[in-house]
């Protein structure tokens, strides 16, 4: 069964000057659904995470700031999102999301979350609109339940993962690949296992064949039983923050080296959205809705 989480929080609107990056949540489902990619029985809406299974991941003072709306006004303007209980709901639901994802792929090959890849959320704080850290709880989650012993997080958003890295900083069972803009957002990175930085410029043909030196070795010498994909789009040329000349035919190779590479290893997969920042929220939408295209193909759903 090719399963989807998605739910209508994801979209909750925000103050002007927020509200386009949150369309994408509501036009993607709505077109996978209109074109006949899924059907209602595709998709899944995820109940909140709980706070026992955050704290595997978070610390208990940051998220009690978010429970409780405690932010301070500096900690928001480095969030980037003023603080709102229907937005640390959102942030629930999106973890418990991808935990569900995780789960649901360990049967069937291939889930994905409509949201997350909150890669830059810390342990003890939040950046860069990221406030809880999904891929990282799903993956704490996993261990926990020992459900898995090696994790390798493929993160290809055009921004470092910066939180996750730190975040298994000192983790051997957690894996974590970030292949990103050298010029971009965040300007400290952290150190990932593996951080591949991208020169301004970086075309789809070299885009590529980075990810082909790098991601067969990867999963040779790791050997994971799980991977956490972070399929962010903002690697496009049309992207207004991205830095990169990577076309939208370039950014679906991208999605099926990845997914293949997965399938013949027989590593399932979860899969977050990350970022994309295109003026044209079309661009945006079908680039997403190629990702799931795609899983739904390859594991010939």
């Amino acid at each position: 069964m090719f399963l989807i989480a998605y739910d209508p929080i994801y979209a909750h609107p925000l103050p002007e000057g927020h509200r386009f990056p949150m369309l994408k949540y509501e036009l993607i489902p709505a077109q996978l659904l209109h074109e006949g990619t899924i059907t209602e029985e595709n998709i899944f809406s995820p109940r909140q995470c709980t706070n026992e299974v955050v704290l595997w991941t978070h610390d208990k003072t940051y998220l009690d700031k978010l429970l409780h709306q405690q932010l301070s006004g500096r900690e928001q303007r480095h969030i980037g999102f003023p603080q709102s209980p229907q937005l640390t709901e959102r942030e629930l639901r999106i973890a418990q999301g991808t935990i569900d994802a995780a789960l649901s792929a360990m049967e069937n090959g291939v889930a994905l979350n409509v949201a997350g890849g909150t890669h830059h959320a810390f342990a003890d704080r939040g950046e860069g609109f990221c406030m809880l850290n999904d891929q990282a709880i799903a993956a704490n989650y996993l261990l926990r339940k020992e459900l898995a012993k090696k994790i390798l997080i493929i993160d290809l958003d055009v921004h470092q993962g910066n939180g996750t890295a730190k975040i298994f900083e000192t983790e051997p069972r957690v894996f974590t690949f970030s292949m990103h803009g050298k010029n971009n957002y965040p300007f400290h990175k952290e150190k990932s296992d593996l951080d591949v930085e991208l020169a301004d410029g970086t075309t789809t043909a070299e885009y590529l064949s980075l990810l082909a030196q790098n991601l067969p070795r990867l999963i040779d010498n790791v050997k994971p039983d799980f991977a956490f994909y972070l399929s962010g789009v903002d690697i496009l040329e049309t992207d207004k923050f991205g830095k990169l000349k990577v076309t939208i035919e370039g950014c679906k190779e991208r999605d099926s080296y990845v997914f293949t590479q997965l399938k013949s290893a027989g590593i399932p997969c979860q899969v977050s959205m990350g970022g994309g920042y295109s003026a044209d929220v079309r661009i945006i939408t079908d680039a997403h809705c190629n990702t799931y295209r795609l899983a739904k193909d390859i594991w010939s759903f």
